[in-house]
């Protein structure tokens, strides 16, 4: 017994004669009565009687029939399936990053990817880096979008046995006051910010001892009056005109993105540069979906074009 001979009962069983079940099947009727005569060979039973030309089910035949038909449309709902996660139009994708990019960047991105893929059943997770890079090394995520850069961190720890990363580096801006005296300039320097009230991460960061090496060398002091978790609760404390920050540039374009119109806070290019990285984080050993794979490529190129668009807001 094979599917095509299930083809082949289910049509004559719909349409009642041979000859009609081949012109549906675009086969000869001596290819249909041979794929007949075979399952019922097959089965050991006849499926029909003849009266005259009619073909006349025996009560077997409409028990057979439901079990066909359910093996056929179970075939074709799953062919229609694995299309879909061939052309990436469903499937399940489960997505975990920082709150920065969470916040708004990677939301708005998800949003887009999925527009017209409306089978596809996403999972958007928000943890810190850390816990980004355990859940991926657990492999119970597909893709994940962290800062993996702390000194000791856990990405250290478990080598890169578990995941796997594409790291992305850009330098931070300085984001100010709209209506600070330096505001007005086309880059701020350390030595510029001597002694001016700043929001920093908090200590332990990469960016906090970078800022400080950059302070450090023009002979300048940072005076950190606000630490936060997270870059973008700062810009409360810059919007109030109460601090100064060195902030990572998708957090800047994040508020750029959110205040289209009227912002007051200007962006400016720092020096010394203080850098900052991002990494794309998957499992190694689980094999990533289509889907995974796609959405991961197409998040790189949106990152890539935001990081390039940083000049553009520190000039504007």
């Amino acid at each position: 017994m094979n599917l095509q001979q299930l083809a082949v009962f289910r049509e004559i069983m719909n349409t009642g004669s041979m000859s009609a079940a081949a012109r549906n099947l675009n086969r000869t009727q001596p290819a249909i009565s041979a794929a007949l005569k075979s399952l019922e060979a097959s089965l050991g039973m006849d499926l029909f009687y003849r009266e005259g030309r009619r073909l006349v089910p025996v009560p077997e035949a409409y028990y057979f029939l439901s079990e066909a038909a359910g093996i056929l449309d179970r075939l074709s709902a799953t062919l229609s399936n694995m299309e879909g996660l061939r052309n990436r139009t469903s499937g399940a994708l489960r997505i975990v990053a920082m709150p920065g990019p969470s916040a708004y960047l990677l939301p708005d991105f998800v949003s887009r990817f999925t527009r017209d893929k409306p089978d596809i059943r996403i999972t958007l997770a928000t943890r810190s880096s850390p816990q980004v890079l355990n859940l991926i090394a657990a492999q119970n995520f597909d893709v994940g979008f962290g800062d993996l850069s702390l000194k000791g961190s856990i990405a250290e720890d478990l080598g890169n046995e578990l995941f796997e990363t594409i790291t992305l580096t850009h330098d931070c801006v300085c984001a100010l006051p709209a209506s600070h005296p330096l505001a007005a300039q086309d880059v701020v320097t350390a030595k510029d910010l001597d002694g001016q009230p700043m929001g920093a991460l908090q200590p332990g960061h990469n960016t906090v001892s970078d800022t400080q090496a950059a302070f450090d060398q023009c002979r300048a002091t940072l005076n950190v009056c606000v630490d936060a978790q997270y870059f973008m609760p700062l810009l409360h404390f810059v919007e109030a005109r109460q601090v100064c920050a060195i902030i990572d540039p998708l957090s800047a374009q994040t508020y750029c993105l959110q205040h289209p119109n009227e912002r007051t806070i200007r962006f400016v290019r720092f020096e010394p540069s203080v850098r900052f990285e991002y990494s794309l984080i998957t499992p190694r050993r689980r094999p990533q979906s289509l889907l995974a794979k796609d959405f991961a490529g197409q998040w790189l190129n949106y990152v890539n074009d935001i990081l390039a668009a940083t000049d553009t807001i520190c000039s504007g």
